[in-house]
């Protein structure tokens, strides 16, 4: 069941320096802060239809991972802004990370999809 997806709309002159320093990419809905632009990866709205939870699954255009934890502030987060952090292959440890396990941090290209989804 796939309960978000969005497309990378936008991504920002450092948010694959980001990736590659912190293990971490940032999601934001389009245009909502400019400001933080240079840093984010912007998608279009989308509506999350349930919970993320771990356990889930993360698809980022290719690549594949595993859920392992999801922050407090996540799902208030991505149905208000679709902002959250995605932490790979570390801790989350602030209330807005999600957690996710994969062979390798995945590419961050316009037009990929995003898309949290549970095997049920």
């Amino acid at each position: 069941m796939v309960k978000y997806e969005v497309k990378m709309t936008s991504i920002g002159k450092d948010a694959q320096t980001y990736l590659e320093s912190n293990s971490s990419f940032i999601l934001l809905n389009e245009k909502i802060r400019p400001a933080l632009s240079d840093m984010v990866v912007e998608h279009n709205v989308g509506e999350l239809t349930a919970d993320i939870v771990a356990g889930d699954k993360l698809k980022v255009g290719k690549s594949e991972f595993d859920v392992v934890k999801v922050g407090d502030a996540v799902n208030k987060n991505l149905r208000e802004e679709g902002h959250c952090t995605i932490v790979v292959n570390m801790d989350a440890t602030m209330p807005g990370q999600v957690a996710v396990k994969g062979v390798r941090p995945p590419r961050l290209r316009f037009g990929n999809v995003i898309q949290f989804y549970s095997e049920e």
